[in-house]
């Protein structure tokens, strides 16, 4: 059976330039203009290769909202503001986000919803959803005004970078073209470059004292992000809620997978037909926005988070209008949310905000 054409452009540059670092293979597969996996599919759902919380219950958006609403009348109501999502999927979260804004009047009138997207599948979703927007591919042209922004598995999609320690020290993890790969086929593997890195000073300190075979994982686009974010929250105000999976403290392992029909699968085989993610590294986005100026919170852990902002009491709420059938619905997904062996425990919720600012909700 003959590859795509992603596949084979990634061996075509293989074969020219030699091995590809991993951010790069990650960037390609996931974000190529013509054939990224997200520039060509809506991933989302039972059709889809994975489903996220705003598309399991309304109860997630809406209790967003109104942790928005909470931080941004502690915030002393500023008007007007820009109301961010970064990766915004269908549009799902961001419109029952406002819907239950409508209980805040005053900040659905100062909101200005802006949406960071690269891809125009789920664009095309997003305005049917939220037809108000306006998009960007970049956070850096956000207007400079107050900023309370959500991400909700968006930072787990963003490039990393693997390196592995050997008895030479960290060689980075690069992509190379493996035996029996053709033109038409091509089967990729991961190599180690010969080079070590002069210095492991850009390592998390908790990994460089990983045994010979240990790996670390960075991911500079998160941090770069996470910086945006940050600068903006300390010079204009205003708020962002952040929430994926990922690991609270910095330590050493792999965490680098692909899901393709809500089923795992090989990050390195099929490019541009999977999705690839790799666990977020909440300890170091929490140092790089602290550097920028702003207060960190959390992180704690979904289901914690979703019970302190009351999601419980909105479910049985939704249950008095609810048939038997839509009863057992919502208890389903409740439980996916918050349930430890669920999404409960694995996602976490981090808040960022001004140094002067209240503690936020949920926190």
């Amino acid at each position: 059976m003959t590859a795509g054409p992603l596949p084979r452009l990634i061996a075509r540059l293989i074969a020219e330039t030699g091995p590809m670092p991993l951010d790069h293979y990650m960037a390609m597969a996931l974000g190529h203009p013509k054939h990224g996996y997200y520039m060509t599919r809506d991933p989302l759902g039972a059709l889809g290769d994975f489903t996220t919380a705003p598309e399991i219950s309304q109860m997630f958006g809406e209790l967003l909202g109104l942790w928005l609403a909470d931080a941004w009348t502690r915030q002393g109501a500023p008007t007007p503001f820009v109301l961010a999502e970064l990766g915004p999927g269908r549009g799902t979260l961001m419109a029952d986000l406002l819907r239950a804004l409508r209980a805040v009047p005053p900040m659905l009138e100062a909101a200005e919803v802006h949406f960071v997207e690269t891809s125009p599948v789920l664009k095309a979703a997003q305005q049917e959803q939220v037809p108000q927007a306006t998009w960007h591919d970049r956070i850096d042209t956000l207007p400079p005004q107050p900023l309370f922004l959500i991400a909700n598995e968006f930072f787990d999609a963003l490039p990393i970078r693997q390196f592995v320690k050997t008895d030479r020290g960290w060689c980075e993890r690069h992509i190379a073209l493996g035996e029996g790969s053709t033109e038409d086929n091509p089967r990729f593997v991961s190599v180690l470059s010969p080079v070590p890195l002069p210095s492991d000073d850009i390592l998390p300190k908790a990994a460089r004292s990983a045994p010979i075979g240990g790996i670390a994982e960075i991911s500079p686009a998160s941090l770069a992000y996470a910086d945006e974010i940050a600068t903006r929250i300390r010079d204009h105000g205003g708020a962002a809620l952040i929430v994926d999976y990922g690991h609270v403290k910095s330590a050493a392992g792999d965490t680098l997978q692909a899901v393709r029909g809500h089923q795992f699968a090989s990050p390195f085989e099929a490019p541009g037909e999977a999705d690839i993610t790799a666990h977020v590294d909440f300890e170091a986005l929490g140092l790089v926005a602290r550097r920028a100026g702003v207060n960190v919170h959390g992180p704690v852990e979904q289901g914690e988070f979703l019970r302190d902002l009351g999601i419980d009491t909105r479910a049985k709420k939704l249950k008095t209008q609810a048939n038997e059938e839509q009863a057992r619905e919502i208890d389903a997904a409740l439980k996916r949310l918050t349930a430890r062996n669920e999404m409960g425990s694995l996602f976490k919720a981090v808040a960022l905000t001004p140094q002067d600012a209240p503690e936020p909700a949920g926190f």
